[in-house]
């Protein structure tokens, strides 16, 4: 069976977090893990539901506190950790295959950072895999939202 989940690890924008409700619920990913000091609609609903425009109550969600943990409870399930980072040993996305997998029964957690920081090394050495969005510009990354939509329909549409 095919699964496809989103882990939020320590976002600091509402904003963000909306836009990743409503692009999440545009992919029907299966659920969404919000980490850390990622804000969360029971506590920040009208300004989440500012950009998820109805999303939240289309998406299944839970708050939780250590992100690792959570990585380390999909890993048991067989899920491949798969974080969103630019690192020395990252691999342009569009690179990246399943291959010698049964399509069929892959499961995917797509790892998001904070805004500013990224994901952290104790988050990275958790991941299976880690995708990055070549930059030809002058910035460095992103909108962690639009990068999610970005690497969100290429995994989605790959399995």
């Amino acid at each position: 069976m095919k699964r496809f989940v989103v882990v939020c690890d320590n976002l600091r924008s509402c904003y963000n977090v909306g836009s990743i409700f409503r692009t999440a619920d545009a992919l029907k990913i299966d659920f969404l893990y919000l980490c850390g000091i990622t804000p969360d609609p029971k506590n920040n609903f009208e300004r989440i539901q500012k950009t998820a425009l109805g999303a939240i109550e289309n998406m299944e969600w839970e708050k939780v506190k250590n992100t690792w943990r959570i990585l380390e409870k999909l890993k048991k399930e067989n899920f491949f950790i798969i974080g969103l980072e630019r690192t020395k040993n990252s691999i342009p996305f569009y690179k990246f295959k399943f291959q010698n997998f049964k399509k069929s029964k892959i499961q995917i957690a797509l790892v998001l950072g904070n805004e500013v920081k990224g994901l952290s090394k104790k988050i990275l050495k958790r991941c299976d895999f880690i995708l990055e969005i070549p930059m030809e510009g002058i910035k460095e990354s992103l909108n962690v939202s639009v990068a999610f939509g970005i690497i969100g329909y290429y995994l989605k549409y790959l399995i």
